[in-house]
Formats: C-alpha cells, structure tokens, sequence
C-alpha cells in the first residue's frame, strides 16, 4: 500500500516539482514579489500534500473519520446500492486547507469497490453525495458488520486516487488513497452504532472517532 511513512504523499510530487520551477525560475528572471507569489504556492502545494503520522485508538470497535475536515451532516438513511439497509451517514467536508490523505475507518476485508463519473457540484451541498464524481469502498469486519465510506469530488476536486481493491484485507486508520484540492467523504456505519461526533466537529482522519460497532 503507497504512502504509508512518507511525508508527503507521491501524488504531490509532480505539483510541487513544478512549484518548485517556478519559483527557483522567478528567482534569476522576474521581480522579487513574483518569486514570493510562486514560494507561497509551492508552501502550500507541499502544504496540501502532506502526509502526517496519526495515533490510531487500539478500541476495536472503534469507527475512526476517514478524513480531515469539519461534520457537515448527520443523519439516518436507507443506503440501498451496497448496504442493504438503515445507516448512519456521517459527512466530512475537507477544506484545501484540511490534510487530504484519506484513511480506513474500520479494520476488515474489502467486499466493494464502485466509482462513478458524475458532476462537480459543490461538496458541502446534500445532493453532492448522489450527483457528483465519487468512489465508494465497503468494508466488512470479522464480526460480519459492514461499514462504508464514499470518496466524492467536489467543485474544485478533479481527481479521486484509492488504493483499494476488492478482497484487500486492512487494518485500521491505513493510508487508502486522497482527494485533490476541496472535497467531502461520506462515513456509513450501522444505525445501531454510537456516534461520538456532531455537526460542526473538526475531525481527524485515523484519529478521531466517530462512532464505535454495537
């Protein structure tokens, strides 16, 4: 599995090498406030790449937040594409600001993996999580509980990376892929299952968490 101890996640490579042109180019051939504009984009290129070390909670029941970013939604809903059922929906808007490297929530065997092609509407709003590009990734436990999290584009997002694929087995809180530039992620757990988190929480991917297995 990529990305797992590197500071920086591979994908950025090729953003902050061109970045990183730009701004030792400015420097010999342009005014100095022209290399200031392309230093503070390569700062923030690296910025939005970045790929930190987290605590993983050993609770095994525990639902970890795939993501960085604040709860924008909570709510209980019939999911009849993969689940079969009644799920909790928990929705992370991730910022270009928030860490975008994308973690398991659970530990267990992928049964799913789905992409879908779609619009590019803004991932904050509801209809995002039906309309917009997205990737969905179902896990199973050992203990037979399936839990689901959704990789949706949003208006700035281009491009969904996941590691997974069906029949991988995983652990909890692993680097699994990312969104790039602005995104959400939809967290699907078992309506019987405790949610520790509320709308306008700021999570941690890999360390928060978000809810726990009955």
């Amino acid at each position: 599995m990529r990305n797992q101890k590197t500071p920086v996640v591979k994908e950025g490579f090729p953003f902050i090498g061109i970045a990183l042109a730009l701004t030792l180019s400015s420097a010999f051939l342009l005014p100095v406030y022209v290399t200031l504009v392309f230093l503070a984009l390569l700062v923030f290129v690296t910025a939005f790449f970045r790929n930190p070390r987290r605590e993983i909670p050993e609770n095994p029941r525990a639902i970890v937040s795939p993501a960085d970013g604040r709860v924008i939604n909570i709510r209980e809903i019939e999911e009849t594409e993969f689940l079969k059922g009644r799920y909790t929906r928990i929705s992370v808007f991730m910022s270009v600001f928030n860490v975008h490297v994308n973690r398991s929530p659970i530990a267990g065997r992928v049964v799913k993996v789905a992409y879908f092609s779609g619009k590019f509407l803004v991932a904050s709003l509801d209809k995002a999580s039906a309309e917009n590009e997205r990737n969905a990734v179902v896990i199973e436990t050992k203990g037979g509980k399936k839990v689901m999290f959704v990789q949706i584009a949003g208006l700035v997002a281009r491009r969904i990376v996941c590691y997974l694929k069906e029949g991988d087995v995983i652990e909890k809180g692993l680097r699994i892929g990312l969104i790039r530039f602005g995104s959400r992620l939809d967290l699907y757990i078992p309506r019987e299952s405790n949610v520790f988190v509320s709308v306008g929480d700021r999570v941690r991917g890999g360390q928060t968490i978000a809810g726990e297995l009955p």
